[in-house]
């Protein structure tokens, strides 16, 4: 399965972030704690050379919470201040302010040395389509400041906004990259819904999806819809369109509208908490 998806608008909005960076001290890279490695953009680095760095693990209540502790050990180790949140519900609101000013310690210390008082940390707010961004950023300040929608791709232009009087935050758009160079990132940013569903053969997304669950977490797709898990994914498929009644107007299995079912199922939680890839 191949998955792309650039549209014009992210080759604009890379490049107006490339001239906003120099106006920051600190750039907020939020992650969906389900993909954590496939959902951070390789251009990320280096747009934000020497700045100080901050991961935020978002959606982490939709993931499983043992990976989310090993990919926490993994990004520290390599550097980077992290935290772990669910935006919607505001969990994490007051860690995120805590971190922010732990990793801009060094900065502030040396405006006080100068004299300098007040001066807000400026923050760029970076990340792939619908990984949270603007939620955070609504559930940071308290407010309505910037659109949401729970598809990729809601964010168009670069935004101001000022939370409180020790921060100011920089919205950008969502940014992917010209081309996966491993299909299996495409494929999981696809299942987390960072790619366009109106691009994707959602019948062979849901049979990848079933490959992984019944290899990584053997027992959720026969507790959740009373299947074998034993068969090849493609025939799992067609057990959960006969037992959820997908069926056609003639009678069989609507393989389609399976696949819509469980893909749904696994982006809101209903199977339980699961990540998609392992920390190497």
């Amino acid at each position: 399965m191949n998955v792309q998806w650039y549209p014009g608008h992210m080759t604009r909005a890379k490049r107006q972030m490339q001239e906003d960076i120099k106006l920051v001290d600190l750039v907020i890279e939020l992650v969906d704690a389900r993909v954590p490695a496939s959902s951070r953009n390789p251009d990320i680095d280096e747009l934000g050379r020497n700045k100080y760095r901050l991961i935020l693990m978002n959606k982490a209540d939709l993931a499983d919470s043992r990976m989310t502790e090993l990919w926490g050990v993994f990004f520290r180790e390599k550097g980077y201040f992290v935290r772990t949140m669910d935006a919607r519900s505001n969990s994490g609101m007051k860690a995120v302010s805590d971190i922010i000013m732990e990793a801009c310690r060094e900065k502030l210390e040396r405006d006080r040395k100068r004299g300098i008082k007040n001066r807000p940390v400026r923050a760029m707010v970076v990340g792939i389509p619908n990984v949270g961004k603007s939620t955070f950023i609504n559930s940071y300040a308290g407010k309505s400041c910037a659109k949401t929608g729970n598809k990729p791709g809601v964010t168009r232009g670069n935004q101001w906004i000022r939370p409180d009087k020790h921060v100011e935050l920089l919205d950008t758009p969502g940014i992917l990259w010209p081309k996966f160079e491993d299909q299996e990132v495409g494929l999981r940013l696809a299942l987390v819904g960072s790619i366009k569903d109106e691009i994707l053969n959602t019948d062979e997304l849901a049979v990848k999806l079933i490959g992984f669950l019944t290899a990584e977490y053997p027992g959720l797709l026969r507790e959740r819809y009373e299947v074998r898990e034993d068969e090849k994914s493609a025939e799992i498929l067609m057990q959960i369109a006969k037992n959820r009644k997908c069926m056609t107007k003639g009678g069989e299995p609507d393989y389609s509208r399976a696949a819509a079912l469980l893909i749904d199922e696994f982006r809101s939680g209903k199977l339980g908490r699961i990540t998609l890839e392992r920390p190497e």
